[in-house]
């Protein structure tokens, strides 16, 4: 932990960088940038025998990369847990509730044609009404799920 970063970059420079970085892949390659697919050309396509693109593996790295980069260069990284979930949920329960959380956000990403990144971030500004309908069903059930949470907990949630 050097120090050399801060905690946490403006989002006056981190807004225009993802935006610029979206556009340059776009513009130059006339790709689309998204995690999942990422994530799907790393993981999945070598146990399915399928290739994936490179880029997209390479991509992957250098987010991991960077993440690593910017936690050593940053203040000391503290990991916090899941807020009010850790306090309400024991270990034993958390971990099946993450679990099924992360499957079902895996196979929904899978079934909607990528991830709320993919979709908001590259596939919105490049016009796909796919794209637009993904990510308007995200934030709407974001917001059910917050405010159905909120009800049943008492606020607590």
């Amino acid at each position: 932990m050097l120090g050399v970063l801060p905690a946490q970059l403006p989002w006056w420079v981190t807004g225009p960088g993802v935006g610029l970085c979206v556009l340059a892949l776009y513009g130059l390659a006339n790709l689309r940038l998204g995690v999942s697919g990422a994530w799907l050309a790393a993981t999945v396509a070598p146990v399915e025998r399928w290739r994936g693109e490179r880029w997209r593996v390479v991509f992957l790295v250098g987010l991991i990369a960077g993440a690593l980069l910017a936690a050593l260069l940053g203040p000391p990284v503290s990991v916090h847990g899941y807020g009010q979930l850790s306090v309400l949920l024991s270990p034993p329960l958390l971990v099946p509730v993450l679990l099924v959380t992360g499957v079902l956000l895996g196979y929904g990403s899978r079934w909607a044609g990528g991830c709320t990144s993919g979709h908001g971030l590259a596939g919105c500004p490049a016009g796909s009404p796919d794209s637009w309908a993904a990510t308007v069903t995200f934030f709407a059930v974001a917001v059910v799920v917050t405010l159905g949470l909120h009800a049943l907990t008492g606020g607590v949630l």
